[in-house]
């Protein structure tokens, strides 16, 4: 059996909804990032509004940890058949 054959025959298994998420999970991780980030400079030149910045800051991490849950909730809503 040549190598090409060999190949030919592989199968994927599993479902590629475990890599949609992988991709979809790197958008909030950026987002994440950016925030925290971004907050800390903010920190640095403003200590004085450290209430309302870190709120802000909470704020957003909540919402991108909601996309990443949403991501990990699809492939499960719309499974392959």
């Amino acid at each position: 059996m040549s190598a090409l054959q060999t190949l030919a025959e592989v199968k994927l298994v599993g479902n590629l909804g475990s890599i949609g998420y992988g991709l979809a999970a790197i958008g909030p991780g950026v987002g994440v990032g950016i925030i925290f980030g971004n907050g800390t400079q903010a920190l640095a030149r403003q200590p004085e509004a450290a209430g309302l910045i870190r709120a802000n800051q909470i704020l957003g991490f909540a919402f991108c940890e909601a996309l990443a849950l949403i991501g990990l909730v699809m492939p499960f809503v719309y499974p392959t058949s």
